[in-house]
């Protein structure tokens, strides 16, 4: 098998002609998005090459702290990813239910995904860690945040149904079970759709990496199966902790809608 293709210098610049199509369209077409595109590109490239001496340093220095210190910083910048991203407002509850849900959720997805199903040893060899984490903590932001939206937005505007239900008798779960189900069913969505084309319509990333690396076709979609798969177990275990306990924060001490 050859070895990876190295990329020079001016093979990665002739890349960024991409973005100079992107500039001339959005110009020609009067949409006003230059700004955005630039900073958007200089920020890529400037956190990737960062990333790429972090990664380089812990690689040559393995050591738990570093693997540790890592993935605090991922869920510390995912929380606050999602907080920056979803476009309704947050009580102080509903924000202390994303940090524990997200948490949760994605720690207990990936020491089952090392342990069990990598069998990964030691636990925290970043090779294995850092990737893997990065993908189940990624997917599970975005997850996260459509469900949040969709939450909050399906509280607001079906406010006099849940009161009627209350009013008839119903507790606030029941009052509020379609609602919980629509948002989790909204936000597991676009990784089940992501599964579906796999393999025909696109080639997903990780796999593609592999290969271009060397590794054999199958070895690397035997691992672009289980990735799929702890992500999606990521994603639904992180988004059910959050709809099970967000709707609670809607709810006063006397069980009465909160609004």
């Amino acid at each position: 098998m050859n070895a990876v293709k190295n990329l020079g210098i001016l093979q990665m610049a002739a890349a960024y002609i991409f973005i100079v199509i992107l500039l001339f369209i959005v110009r020609r077409r009067g949409i006003n998005r230059e700004k955005e595109i630039l900073i958007s590109t200089l920020r890529m490239t400037v956190q990737l090459i960062l990333l790429g001496y972090v990664l380089t340093y812990v690689f040559n220095n393995v050591h738990p702290l570093y693997t540790i210190l890592i993935i605090v910083f991922m869920e510390v910048f995912a929380i606050h990813n999602t907080f920056k991203r979803v476009r309704v407002e947050l009580t102080p509850k509903l924000k202390k239910t994303i940090v524990l849900s997200l948490g949760l959720g994605t720690l207990t997805s990936l020491a089952y995904f090392l342990i069990v199903v990598v069998s990964i040893s030691p636990w925290y060899d970043p090779r294995y860690f850092i990737p893997i984490a990065g993908m189940l903590v990624g997917n599970s932001m975005t997850g996260i945040s459509l469900g949040t939206v969709r939450l909050v937005d399906s509280m607001k505007n079906n406010k006099h149904l849940v009161e009627n239900a209350l009013m008839m008798g119903a507790t606030p779960k029941a009052a509020t079970r379609d609602i919980v189900n629509n948002a989790f069913d909204s936000a597991i969505l676009p990784t089940i759709n992501s599964m579906v084309g796999m393999g025909i319509v696109s080639l997903p990333g990780m796999m593609t990496g592999q290969i271009l690396s060397g590794t054999p076709p199958l070895t690397a979609i035997e691992y672009q199966i289980a990735i799929m798969l702890g992500i999606l177990g990521s994603v639904s275990l992180t988004v059910i902790l959050f709809v099970q306990m967000g709707y609670k924060t809607f709810f006063n001490k006397r069980l009465q809608l909160d609004i």
